[in-house]
């Protein structure tokens, strides 16, 4: 492995930040200009955007022969660091408080979606049928996001108020500057996820170790940093709601989104190792599923149990 392999992982993964940031930037910008409400910008928008890297790197991953353990790798790495590290990591920073409807709703989705991509991928191929089905869960989900988000709370609704607001006067050069950021956010992205997947197979077969292992270490954390970056930041400055929401709209949006439009574009599917099917989803389900308990008692992630979300990703990340 050179130093030049070195050098495109790195550079990769600052593109695929940097050009999430300004796609996000822009299209949140755009959306509030419109009139969309805030909390909807952040339900659809924002997720779209912090996902992008994920989305970028597994259709570059699946439409390059032999490197499909790279794209479910990565989706699968990025949820259980989504929410053992970057919720942990938030945790630390600001203990969370938990909403209502993330116990209600959505930590059942995400542990729904987590299950339903398991049993699609029992047959070791997640194909057209199968992307169309997580499109179509997508649908109704985002559907039914945005009618609830008109039932939110005046507080909830000022926090993303707060993160995402609404511009008071807009000139013609301001949505010509948005839509600049959106078109540059997207290039950055295609180029992020050739260097870093070009890069991460050749890190693989100098270490020795599978294309799935680095898809469920390396890249799955490199590609979630746009979800770290905005929930840390959301709990330092008191938006907690944002916080805990961002990472678990992710792992739902990584799922039914990501998977599903890679799954509906790759000619003959996605293929699925069988180690991925046996231990990595499993541990993806299980971690879903423990935040049940953890979400419901006090409704609050206490920076003890942030520091012990850390812990077990550290397990694991030694486990692999």
């Amino acid at each position: 492995m050179t130093v030049w392999t070195v050098l495109l992982f790195l550079v990769g993964l600052a593109l695929l930040i940097g050009g999430a940031e300004l796609l996000v930037r822009g299209a949140a910008r755009l959306a509030a200009i419109s009139g969309v409400s805030p909390l909807v910008v952040g339900l659809t928008v924002v997720a779209w955007g912090t996902g992008s890297p994920e989305l970028a790197v597994c259709i570059k991953s699946t439409f390059t022969p032999g490197q499909s353990d790279v794209a479910i790798g990565n989706i699968v790495g990025s949820n259980i660091a989504n929410i053992l590290l970057i919720l942990g990591a938030a945790a630390i920073a600001s203990p969370l408080i938990i909403a209502p409807q993330l116990v209600r709703l959505d930590v059942p989705l995400m542990i729904g979606s987590s299950l339903l991509l398991w049993l699609l991928s029992l047959d070791s191929n997640l194909g057209m049928v199968d992307g169309l089905i997580f499109l179509v869960a997508l649908t109704a989900y985002t559907i039914f996001s945005v009618v609830q988000s008109r039932k939110e709370s005046k507080k909830i609704k000022a926090e993303f108020e707060a993160e995402y607001p609404t511009p008071e006067v807009v000139s013609i050069s301001e949505i010509a500057l948005d839509i600049a950021f959106i078109l540059v956010g997207l290039g950055l992205l295609v180029l992020g996820a050739d260097w870093l997947v070009q890069a991460s197979v050749a890190i693989a077969a100098y270490l020795g170790v599978s294309q799935l292992v680095i898809g469920l270490t390396v890249v799955a954390v490199g590609t979630s940093m746009p979800e770290a970056a905005t929930s840390v930041m959301a709990a330092l400055r008191g938006h907690r709601d944002i916080a805990v929401g961002n990472a678990v709209g992710s792992n739902i949006f990584n799922i039914l989104a990501v998977l599903g439009a890679t799954a509906l574009v790759t000619p003959g599917g996605i293929v699925v190792s069988p180690a991925a099917i046996t231990f990595d989803m499993p541990v993806m389900i299980g971690v879903a599923i423990a935040c049940l308990p953890i979400f419901f008692s006090g409704r609050l992630i206490t920076r003890t149990q942030g520091v012990l979300f850390i812990c077990f990703y550290i397990a694991y990340l030694a486990h692999l």
